[in-house]
């Protein structure tokens, strides 16, 4: 049986871990293979008692994966990163003297560079995934994190670039970033030093969400809301840095003047106060806004209640490697999508599947266009989860190709360890 350590800079407990990594290494073991995932958790000494912590380790075990976790410093940001990436870089180095796993999967930069560090001090050489996700740099720049032409920007890149030729193989999460980082892939699968390359989406786990009564739901969740009669349009997610709120405020503005019983629904971690002042400013008062943070568990019942759903980020180099989560989970419950042009291959998915519409830009205008294109659409529901399923199923999409891409790259170690072996 092959082995491969999973490198997260999350904690276990935050939803993206729990909605994409776990379903994920659920799917990898299906391949044959045994799964260790490092993890980092914030506030660990408060949040996590030392019985909490072999509860997880023992339900996790129980499916097959080992859990090793260990604090995330914050503050000071750099040095506590660096810290983090010292620490990290060490106890994989320590696990690979332990159990030689045959793939070191980093997903995103960090974990990606303590696998690389670690396998540069260490004598059994694992493959090195660069699970790649984002363009990270790109990312905090667009988000006004880092200065373009700043020191910290400027090193992050010099380091993407050696993990870039340090790795053996890569995931990115759309055709737009294939086209970008490994134009030469699309078609063999392997990019022009004949590493393998997968594209794979963020995906939904069908068996384990969005399973339950979506009709059931509908009904349940509008009558609690008290909005059985209304209009409802959805947002989940992050609302600042990438993520456009003052947009997503003047979309539901032109919704508002358009039908006066439009009602917004908006799931996310941020703080409410600039979403609720924003659209206050749009007219809407508290009878016509629902705004909460809720469990990855109910996100269904509440889309299921929505009648048309926003994807509204900022677009440019960055988001041109982007999958947003929310995107699968709308279609998954049936909701035509309204986006901006430029994100990913959101444009391809709602155009190419008549699910959806995509704004000519972010003007009322445009705006008002694309909820009259929505509105003709028809058959949507039925044929949203069809996309879903299509597109972003875990098991026939994300677990397919994850499982193909380790395969591959088993295939490149034994195919070294034979190497070694002749020159011997």
């Amino acid at each position: 049986m092959s082995g491969s350590l999973y490198i997260c800079y999350f904690g276990l407990r935050e939803p993206l871990v729990q909605t994409q990594v776990l379903p994920y290494l659920r799917e990898i073991l299906k391949g044959g293979h045994s799964v260790t995932i490092f993890t980092f958790e914030p506030d660990f000494r408060k949040k996590w008692a030392v019985q909490q912590i072999e509860n997880e380790r023992t339900k996790l075990a129980s499916e097959g994966i080992t859990w090793k976790c260990f604090p995330y410093h914050k503050w000071p940001s750099i040095p506590a990163t660096l810290f983090d990436i010292f620490v990290g870089s060490f106890h994989v180095w320590r696990e690979i003297a332990r159990s030689k796993p045959d793939i070191l999967h980093g997903r995103v930069h960090l974990p990606t560079l303590m696998g690389a560090l670690a396998r540069k001090f260490s004598k059994h050489k694992p493959e090195l995934l660069f699970d790649i996700r984002g363009f990270f740099p790109e990312e905090y720049t667009d988000a006004g994190i880092w200065p373009q032409d700043g020191l910290v920007f400027r090193s992050v890149k010099r380091l993407e670039r050696w993990l870039m030729k340090e790795s053996d193989g890569f995931v990115v999460l759309t055709e737009n970033a294939r086209k970008i980082l490994f134009p030469e892939s699309r078609g063999s699968g392997f990019d022009c030093k004949g590493r393998p390359v997968e594209v794979i989406p963020c995906c939904v786990d069908f068996n384990r969400r969005f399973s339950e009564d979506g009709e059931m739901l509908r009904n349940e969740t509008r009558r609690d809301l008290g909005v059985s009669d209304r209009y409802v349009v959805a947002h989940v997610g992050a609302l600042t840095g990438l993520y456009l709120d003052e947009e997503i405020a003047n979309f539901l503005g032109v919704a508002k003047a358009s039908n006066p019983k439009t009602f917004a629904l908006l799931l996310t971690q941020t703080d409410p106060k600039r979403i609720r002042a924003l659209l206050e400013s749009q007219g809407y008062t508290d009878k016509d806004m629902f705004i909460a943070k809720v469990h990855p568990a109910d996100v269904q019942k509440y889309l299921e209640a929505s009648d048309v759903a926003l994807s509204f980020v900022k677009a440019g180099y960055a988001t041109a490697s982007r999958s947003p989560t929310k995107i699968p989970e709308y279609l998954a419950c049936g909701l035509p999508i309204i986006a901006n042009p430029g994100v990913g291959d959101v444009d391809e998915v709602i155009e190419a599947n008549r699910v959806g519409a995509v704004t000519k830009d972010l003007s009322a205008a445009s705006f008002l266009d694309a909820l009259r294109e929505v509105g003709k659409l028809d058959n949507l529901d039925e044929r949203c989860r069809e996309t879903a399923k299509r597109e972003f199923d875990l098991e026939t999409v994300g677990g397919v190709r994850y499982r193909r891409l380790y395969d591959r790259l088993i295939s490149r170690h034994s195919n070294k360890g034979m190497s070694r072996e002749g020159k011997g």
